[in-house]
């Protein structure tokens, strides 16, 4: 009798463990949503859309940010069919990477690239393969996996999209190729018209990554987005040589953005059930350090605000390891240590890639080809940001007559009223950033032109007529040298 009893017993512990281990499982990879208006709860798949906008190994920092992500993702319970990942993918075997195969996000980090799905990279992570992966539209893409988001009308979708910016604009790794704001958000009204999501969460980290949703993302697309700066400001590397925490010492550039690695490492160790998106959106805000004058940036948030108060958990899902973790008061509390801001020396997106050129100088042997190298890749960007400069004031005076210094500036920073988008014409700005990029841009890995796409657009405001602009432009460019010359 005790025999059977304990047989019985034996039997309904494991079926018990087997309910409670798949009901985690599933409750990982989907969503159950008890606020849903129907009296039965409805559930829907979780997708994600992971994209690092450059190349070069400078720019480390942005396939880090996505590998991380993506190991967040994967430990949340997503599975990679339901996960697209765009990164160009020469930075873990790069010849420069002095753990090679390896990529980490942070000092002492652990490998964040092993087992990262290969999606998209080379030339394959550009905008028209991103948009078709956003549409669910297979015909619409060329090489790569053919993985897209065949989404449904009750599913969540995750975006998260680091590189270099610029008002109006996020770079991708080909010297041709850019997303403009207009564009990225006609695709996310098409994505909405075609009822094939619940809610989107999209959060970028670039320059002037308020301009890409400010006064042109509508509140009623069901998008909830989050951008590491305003539109008028830089965002920021850091981990960077020469900061504390530094990285280990092989290391010459930069590990992690500064918005990436705050909502990166508060999702690493809270249980995201327990979290909403708008107290992560709190925590970001204070740990990037908005109140640090001169090396911070404004997060910023945009369109359909009620959903701040969905869990993170319902878009990245959730570790079960942290499950219930809460330390002493709650480490949800701004005051935790992991909440507080970063005090080390941060470095602008732009000049990060500086500061890499500078420390390969100095450590490269005294009379060394390497040495050399890294003299000319320094002077050179130098020189190309140089030239840049005085090619936009070319331009400038070209269309707009020899203003004095104070009327140039006004018309390179000038801002549209708070709540209004960048440009008014945004046929125009393309036309203007295209020609700009095309014959006198995409030579630097920092991608440093972009900075004057508020030019751009703020001669579109003024009525400048665009093929007389588009010459001026031609022919200021026409004796441009790239860095590496």
């Amino acid at each position: 009798m005790i025999s059977y009893f304990c047989f019985r017993f034996f039997i309904l512990l494991s079926l018990t463990t087997t309910f409670v281990v798949q009901s985690r499982q599933l409750n990982a990879i989907s969503y159950v949503d008890n606020n849903d208006s129907t009296t039965t709860p409805t559930q829907g798949k979780r997708w994600a859309i992971l994209i690092a906008g450059s190349n070069y190994y400078a720019n480390y920092r942005h396939q880090a940010d996505v590998c991380h992500a993506y190991q967040i993702l994967k430990n949340g319970g997503l599975e990679d069919e339901n996960i697209v990942v765009f990164m160009y993918d020469d930075i873990a075997h790069s010849q420069f990477n002095p753990r090679p195969g390896i990529i980490i996000n942070k000092p002492n980090g652990t490998d964040v690239y092993k087992g990262v799905p290969k999606d998209y990279t080379g030339e394959n992570v550009n905008v028209d393969n991103f948009f078709a992966v956003i549409l669910g539209n297979k015909t619409g893409i060329t090489g790569g996996s053919g993985k897209v988001v065949d989404s449904g009308p009750n599913d969540r979708i995750f975006i998260y999209y680091t590189d270099h910016g610029g008002p109006g604009m996020l770079g991708m790794p080909s010297d041709s190729d850019y997303l403009s704001a207009d564009d990225f958000i006609n695709v996310l009204k098409k994505k909405h018209e075609a009822k094939s999501y619940k809610s989107m969460v999209i959060y970028v980290e670039a320059c002037e990554s308020g301009s890409i949703f400010e006064g042109i993302l509508p509140r009623n697309l069901n998008i909830y987005a989050v951008t590491a700066a305003n539109a008028e400001e830089n965002s920021w590397a850091t981990y960077c040589p020469g900061d504390y925490p530094s990285p280990p010492s092989e290391f010459d550039t930069c590990l992690g953005d500064l918005f990436s690695i705050s909502w990166l490492e508060d999702s690493d160790i809270h249980d995201l059930r327990n979290e909403t998106l708008e107290r992560q959106y709190r925590v970001v805000r204070r740990r990037t350090g908005f109140d640090a004058l001169g090396t911070s940036s404004h997060v910023m948030q945009y369109g359909s605000m009620q959903f701040e108060k969905d869990s993170v958990f319902s878009y990245l899902g959730t570790n079960p390891e942290n499950e219930d973790f809460a330390a002493p008061n709650s480490a949800l509390e701004l005051d935790h240590p992991i909440n507080s801001p970063i005090t080390s020396n941060v470095v602008s997106q732009r000049d990060a890639t500086l500061l890499h050129f500078w420390h390969k100088l100095r450590r490269a042997p005294g009379g060394s080809q390497k040495k050399a190298e890294a003299h000319k890749e320094l002077v050179g960007e130098l020189c190309y940001r140089k030239q840049i400069d005085e090619i936009i004031i070319k331009i400038i005076k070209a269309l707009f007559g020899h203003r004095n210094e104070s009327d140039r500036m006004l018309l390179l920073e000038s801002v549209q009223s708070a709540g209004k988008p960048l440009v008014d014409d945004w046929n125009c700005f393309k036309m203007l950033v295209n020609s700009f990029k095309k014959y006198c841009g995409g030579r630097s890995v920092s991608r440093y032109e972009m900075k004057y796409g508020r030019g751009f657009a703020n001669m579109c405001n003024a009525g400048v007529d665009v093929k007389q602009a588009t010459a001026t432009i031609i022919e200021a460019c026409s004796n441009i040298h790239s860095p590496s010359s």
